[in-house]
């Protein structure tokens, strides 16, 4: 056990700074309030007995382990819609040669398997600064919609439950359910226009509503309790009618007043 820790550990250190890339780009995109096609990011490392099995099935001997076996890192990164998965494709290989490394990649996509599991996987080397130097290990960086996502989470767990021996009548439902999720991500790709600026108008209204807020507390820390108060009431007012362009014009308003008041100070 004591091998496998001090193997796993930069594996380990792999998934958490691929994690940190990626949910870096989505902040500095929302932060800009553009579109991010990453959803959200997971990342695991494979268990000891899975890497053991995986070893057993292909024939690779225990030194050739992280050589051989790509998939020990792994980061999934989910998205809303499937065209959202080719421009994250994009985002990857724009990284290519600068701080990974693209072995090659599976489309599962366009080319489902025979069970209906579709989703984009992209096998690349990624370099690790560890306590002896720089290691390059192998690591998988799997793309899905949230469909699809949802459809490989319980297609793994019944694989698991049977061994990959999966009952016909269980096989036969769960191909007609990716076929399902499939159906789902066409219909929402339909209306994705639709989605996109209805997600990005409410990222706009919590961030006015928050500087509104904010810039409201901050005239009471500044001693100026009237002004917060007649905000207050103006803010609420303005809430309850639900006119967006009037709220975001008394934010300005309020952050005009703040800037004053403390350029004064």
């Amino acid at each position: 056990m004591r091998q496998w820790k001090k193997i796993l550990i930069t594996y380990e250190q792999a998934v958490e700074e691929l994690k940190v890339k990626f949910k870096a780009i989505r902040s500095e995109l929302r932060l800009m309030n553009e579109y991010s096609p990453i959803e959200f990011i997971t990342g695991r490392v494979k268990r000891v007995s899975s890497i053991i099995e995986k070893a057993k099935k292909y024939e690779i001997a225990d030194h050739e382990i992280e050589e051989k076996i790509e998939d020990i890192a792994g980061i999934r990164i989910m998205c809303q819609f499937v065209d959202d998965i080719y421009k994250v494709l994009e985002l990857i290989r724009e990284r290519d040669g600068k701080d990974l490394k693209i072995q090659y990649e599976k489309d599962y996509i366009k080319n489902q398997k025979e069970s209906g599991y579709r989703s984009y996987h992209v096998i690349i080397k990624y370099p690790i600064q560890t306590a002896f130097g720089q290691k390059e290990i192998f690591a998988e960086i799997q793309i899905r919609t949230l469909a699809m996502n949802f459809w490989a989470t319980i297609e793994h767990s019944i694989n698991y439950k049977y061994k990959k021996n999966i009952p016909k009548k269980i096989k036969e439902r769960l191909k007609k359910s990716a076929e399902a999720a499939h159906q789902l991500d066409e219909e929402m790709w339909q209306i994705r226009d639709e989605v996109i600026n209805a997600q990005k108008l409410f990222e706009v209204k919590s961030d006015t509503v928050s500087s509104v807020v904010n810039n409201i507390q901050m005239l009471r820390v500044i001693g100026k309790d009237v002004e917060a108060d007649q905000f207050q009431k103006e803010f609420d007012d303005t809430w309850d009618i639900g006119n967006f362009m009037e709220l975001k014009k008394l934010g300005d308003r309020i952050k005009y007043i703040v800037d004053k008041y403390q350029a004064f100070e």
